[in-house]
């Protein structure tokens, strides 16, 4: 969700951008094959910039593609980049491909979120992580970040939860700084505002096998068993549509051994 004023001129909105990334008006205009008068004129609105400059700015400046878009707008352009459904018949090749990565990912979980973790695509691993997570929160649409720090999620169940739930807010942090979304604003002060689950923090439980430290797990109890992974996350290069651009393949790899044999064994 962009929150871009309709009648913000496309100078402001640059600026914005260029504050944002922490560049002078001279390091953006060498970035840019320009000059920093020029930059200037357009930042205050003394020259219209052409779509070519704004598009070439916005590569510069790491704009969002939905952003690039509202820039575009508000300079009187038409919108370059499209914001295809889904579940539109252009998109059957992607809906495929993407079932297709997930379910050769099993036993492993694996899980395609949009720009504000709504749950997309998720395979059977997973769903056997969701396990006892409270109805309400299953209930579409589906948020992962909801999901995982809710005190009737997956909270309860993480052993390293104040570790994890650092990263993941770090991680929501530097998204919000990415890309101007009201809506990730908003899911994060949300979470944030989650209580630990009853019973106190779960890392203060005893647990006599360390973790590997190449990256940090998540460890999460299941069934009695202590299941750690490490996360990878995935999106599409050079992307041309909006709905694309905005897509994370996150799929969780064993950590150890006896995480790898116990997903292996539910299979067999």
């Amino acid at each position: 969700m962009t929150t871009v004023a309709p009648d913000t001129g496309v100078g402001p909105l640059l600026r914005g951008w260029r504050e944002r990334r922490r560049l002078s008006q001279l390091e953006l205009a060498l970035r840019a094959d320009s000059s920093a008068r020029h930059i200037s004129f357009i930042e205050t609105g003394r020259s219209r910039p052409s779509e070519e400059m704004i598009l070439r700015l916005s590569e510069h400046l790491d704009v969002p593609v939905r952003d690039r878009n509202a820039l575009l707008l508000a300079a009187g352009y038409a919108p370059r980049y499209a914001q295809t459904p889904l579940d539109d018949p252009a998109m059957g090749s992607l809906r495929e491909g993407i079932e297709r990565l997930l379910q050769g990912y099993e036993p492993y979980p694996a899980i395609v979120v949009d720009g504000a973790y709504s749950v997309v695509a998720a395979n059977r691993g997973i769903t056997m992580l969701l396990e006892g997570v409270a109805e309400h929160l299953l209930a579409p649409p589906l948020n992962a970040i909801r999901i995982t720090l809710h005190p009737e999620g997956l909270a309860p169940r993480i052993r390293n939860l104040r570790e994890w739930r650092g990263h993941l807010l770090a991680q929501m942090e530097r998204q919000i700084g990415l890309a101007r979304s009201q809506e990730l604003r908003e899911l994060y002060e949300e979470v944030s505002a989650y209580p630990l689950p009853p019973g106190g923090d779960p890392e203060d439980r005893e647990d006599p096998e360390p973790y590997p430290y190449f990256a940090l797990p998540l460890r999460i109890e299941h069934q009695g068993q202590v299941l750690s992974f490490v996360s990878s996350i995935s999106t599409f290069n050079t992307p041309m549509d909006v709905t694309v651009a905005e897509l994370a393949i996150e799929t969780m790899l064993p950590a150890d051994p006896a995480t790898a044999t116990y997903l292996q064994s539910l299979t067999r």
